[in-house]
């Protein structure tokens, strides 16, 4: 989909691709860049989406890897979380390719929009939630249904995907709450391992934007975390919000 004639929707993507992984390092939601970057060069809201979702793998192993250290001893709620994860993504992304294609052009726009909004109160959750108690038994229930209505999400669109597991697994599981992120960077995974393997399979997925998008979140996300504390998050934030209902609100009146 993306015209090889056109040197300047490489160069965009590219670009959206580096501010993407870096907003992921340092704020969150680098998602909401990337698609409205696709929709820019003439990508259609489905195509876009599965693009996106796929070309967010990269990121998500790095992330993995990155904090691994604070993996050790939560075993248990990995294996129970993991399941949860994949098979509401399973739902999300079956759900994505049965439904019609008018279906999800109606109902983007919406998504986008509270993907915003819940990127804007991460920080105000994050507050009211503060440190969950070290030590306190979870939730089990409650933390498993949670992340399975998480991750339909995910699997059907997925757009600040990272801010709705982060707030889902502070409600209802009991850690610090670095060990909490990288458990939401676990399970970010392996929605975007389901994803990427019904959508190889069913869905109009465009290689060459994802071989261009991957590797430079990956860098982006990289050069974001060097400078990570230099940069302003809030400023960062907002500007992917504003940005983000500017897209959601365009959509509903294309």
């Amino acid at each position: 989909m993306i015209d090889l004639s056109q040197p300047w929707a490489l160069v965009f993507l590219l670009v959206a691709g580096l501010l993407a992984g870096a907003v992921n390092a340092v704020a969150g939601g680098g998602s909401l860049l990337v698609f409205p970057a696709l929709l820019g060069v003439g990508f259609p809201p489905l195509a876009a989406n599965v693009t996106n979702s796929v070309a967010q793998w990269p990121g998500y192993a790095g992330l993995v890897l990155g904090a691994r250290h604070e993996l050790p001893g939560q075993g248990r709620r990995i294996v129970g979380t993991a399941v949860a994860a994949a098979l509401g993504s399973a739902v999300g992304c079956t759900l994505l390719l049965v439904l019609p294609t008018a279906v999800f052009d109606a109902v983007v726009p919406v998504l986008v929009i509270l993907a915003s909004l819940t990127m804007a109160v991460g920080p105000w959750l994050k507050r009211r939630i503060g440190d969950p108690a070290t030590g306190g038994r979870d939730r089990t229930g409650g933390l498993l249904v949670a992340v399975f209505l998480a991750s339909v999400y995910g699997g059907y669109f997925g757009g600040a995907l990272g801010v709705v597991l982060i707030s889902t697994l502070s409600l209802f599981a009991h850690d610090e709450l670095r060990r909490l992120n990288a458990l939401k960077g676990v399970l970010s995974l392996v929605v975007a391992t389901v994803t990427v393997v019904v959508f190889a399979l069913g869905a109009p997925v465009d290689w060459l934007a994802v071989a261009l998008l991957a590797p430079t979140t990956l860098v982006g996300g990289y050069l974001g975390a060097l400078v990570a504390r230099r940069m302003p998050e809030t400023l960062l934030r907002w500007a992917v919000v504003l940005l983000g209902l500017a897209v959601g609100v365009a959509l509903l009146f294309t």
